[in-house]
C-alpha cells in the first residue's frame, strides 16, 4: 500500500477539514456538457444563413415532413446503423421518445400485441445500477420495476431469460448499451444476440437507449452488435426501439433526437406522432445537416469531445488508484466513453460518502439514484459525472470524493 493510502484517519480527517475549508462549491451530479464542449458546434447557430430550403426544396420553415427531412434521416441512420425507412428524425429530446413510446403501448398497445398495457399489470426489467430517468418514466406511469444485475457484457443474461419466460407481465427491458450509464460497459455480442433471440412475448420491447453511440474517448472503440439487424434475421424485427440524439453532440439544450425500428414500429409511432404535431424542428434538422456534412463530420467533431473529456476522466481513474488503490474499500470502472465513472464502496457506505462529500462542497448524484425507486439495496454505488467541471475541479473533487470513502469505509 503506498504512502497515500496508508494514512491514518487522524490524517485524512485532517485533509478532509482542509478541504472542506476551501470553500468548494463543485456540482457533478448530472452528466452535462461543459462550455468548451458546446462551444464547438457554435458555428451551427449561423450556418442555415437565409438558405432554409431543404434539399429536395421543403421550406424548413413551414409545417410539415412529420418522420424528418431526408437528409437528416440519412444521416442520423448512419449513426444508429439502420436504413432511412427504418428511422424518424424528431425534436430535441429522446428522453420524451421513450416516454411516448411507453406512454403509447400503455394506451394503445403496440404492434403484434393481442391488446394495450393498461388492460395488464406491466413490469419493466431494470438492469442495475442504471439511468435515473428510465426508472423515472416507469415509476410515473405505474410501471412495476424489476431488477436484474448488470454485468461486465451487459444485463445478466440468465436472469433476463428466466424472468421473461417465467412473467408474461414483463413487457420491456431498459439499455444503454454503449458505454452504458453508469458503469460504461458495452454490451458484448453474446448479450445482444441472446436480446434478440430469447423467447419473449409478441410484445415484448428492448427499449434499447444507445445514447452515447458516438462519445467515444479512445480511437479505436469496442464494437456494438447491431440489436435490430440481429432482431430481424432471429424473426423478431418489432423487439427493439433504439432512441438516439445529439444532446451531447451539438447542443444539450437543442439538439435532434430520433428513434430507430423495425418499418411495422415505425408506421406505428409516425401515426401516433401525428396527433401531436404537424412536424419538428426541421430549421434545427437541417443545421445539423449542414454544420456536419456527413458521419465523418460528426466523428471528426466528436474527436473534438474526446480531446476535452479524456483528460477529466483520466483524472478521476488516477486519484482513485492513488488515494484508493489497493485498499479494499471500493472498486470503480475504466470507461472508454460516455459520461460516468461508477464507484461501488463498501456496503452500507455510499449515502454516507455522499452526504460527506456534499458537506464538504462537493455536490455528487443521490446515492441509489441508480436503482429503481432510489433505492440501492447494498448502499454501495455512486455515479461521478466528471464532465462539467473543470480539470482542476475534478481533481479536488475526487480527491475529496476519496478521502469520504476511505473515511467512511474503514
Amino acid at each position: 500500500m503506498s504512502g497515500t493510502q496508508s494514512q491514518t484517519k487522524e490524517q485524512l480527517q485532517k485533509r478532509y477539514q482542509d478541504a472542506k475549508g476551501r470553500g468548494l462549491n463543485l456540482d457533478m451530479t448530472r452528466g452535462k456538457p461543459c462550455s468548451e464542449q458546446l462551444d464547438l458546434s457554435l458555428g451551427m447557430l449561423d450556418c442555415l444563413g437565409r438558405d432554409y430550403k431543404a434539399a429536395d426544396g421543403t421550406d424548413c420553415r413551414n409545417y410539415g415532413v412529420l418522420d424528418g427531412l431526408p437528409e437528416a434521416k440519412q444521416l442520423f441512420a448512419e449513426v444508429l446503423e439502420v436504413t432511412s425507412a427504418e428511422i424518424i428524425v424528431a425534436g430535441n429530446s429522446s428522453l420524451a421518445l421513450m416516454h411516448d413510446a411507453v406512454a403509447a403501448a400503455l394506451l394503445l398497445g403496440v404492434p403484434g400485441g393481442s391488446r394495450s398495457w393498461r388492460d395488464q399489470t406491466i413490469k419493466f426489467l431494470c438492469p442495475t445500477p442504471g439511468y435515473d430517468r428510465h426508472f423515472a418514466i416507469c415509476q410515473h406511469l405505474g410501471i412495476e420495476m424489476v431488477t436484474v444485475d448488470m454485468t461486465d457484457e451487459g444485463p445478466n443474461m440468465g436472469q433476463v431469460e428466466r424472468l421473461v419466460a417465467a412473467d408474461a407481465s414483463i413487457k420491456g427491458i431498459w439499455c444503454v448499451p454503449r458505454y452504458s450509464n453508469p458503469t460504461g460497459i458495452v454490451f458484448s455480442p453474446a448479450v445482444v444476440e441472446r436480446l434478440a433471440t430469447m423467447k419473449a412475448a409478441p410484445d415484448f420491447r428492448v427499449f434499447w437507449d444507445n445514447a452515447y453511440a458516438v462519445h467515444h474517448l479512445t480511437d479505436k472503440p469496442q464494437p456494438l452488435k447491431n440489436l435490430l439487424a440481429a432482431c430481424k434475421a432471429a424473426g423478431n424485427a418489432d423487439r427493439v426501439l433504439t432512441f438516439g440524439s445529439t444532446s451531447k453532440v451539438s447542443f444539450a439544450g437543442g439538439g435532434v433526437a430520433m428513434v430507430a425500428a423495425s418499418e411495422a414500429n415505425i408506421a406505428y409511432m409516425k401515426r401516433n406522432m401525428s396527433f401531436q404535431t404537424i412536424g419538428h424542428d426541421k430549421l434545427n434538422q437541417l443545421r445539423h445537416v449542414r454544420f456536419f456534412g456527413d458521419m465523418a463530420g460528426i466523428e471528426a467533431h466528436m474527436k473534438k469531445h474526446a480531446a476535452i473529456l479524456k483528460p477529466k476522466f483520466d483524472a478521476v481513474t488516477a486519484i482513485l488508484d492513488r488515494e484508493l488503490g489497493e485498499s479494499g474499500v471500493a472498486r470503480w470502472t475504466r470507461p472508454e466513453g460516455g459520461y460516468f465513472v461508477s464507484i461501488d464502496t463498501r456496503e452500507g457506505c455510499a449515502k454516507a460518502v455522499v452526504a460527506m462529500a456534499a458537506e464538504a462542497g462537493v455536490k455528487l448524484t443521490n446515492a441509489g439514484a441508480t436503482f429503481p425507486y432510489g433505492k440501492d439495496p447494498l448502499d454501495r454505488n455512486i455515479r461521478i459525472a466528471p464532465s462539467m467541471p473543470s480539470l482542476a475541479e475534478i481533481q479536488q473533487a475526487m480527491e475529496l470524493v476519496a478521502i469520504c470513502i476511505r473515511l467512511i469505509g474503514s
